[in-house]
């Protein structure tokens, strides 16, 4: 993820907050330092969310709340979700 305007982005994480808690979801890693030791992926931040279980991401995902807020992401930053199980 890279922010390119953090007064929206700002705006975003006061939202995207709340939202994630009221389904259960909790951030593991938002932004902290990080180190490539093999490769030549340069990610200049890193943000890891924790869902419930597949079917509560995707409901999230799709939900009218978080396409809003995906909408104001958008405009903020640049990104390249991605989901994960079993982690």
């Amino acid at each position: 993820m890279e922010i390119h305007d953090l007064a929206k982005y700002q705006q975003y994480m006061t939202q995207i907050k709340p939202a994630l808690a009221a389904v259960g979801a909790r951030y593991l890693v938002r932004g902290g330092a990080h180190r490539v030791v093999e490769g030549d992926w340069r990610p200049k931040r890193l943000v890891i969310v924790e869902f419930p279980d597949p079917t509560a991401l995707q409901s999230f995902y799709e939900s009218a709340t978080y396409q809003g807020l995906k909408a104001l992401r958008e405009q903020a930053s640049t990104a390249s979700p991605v989901t994960v199980e079993g982690v």
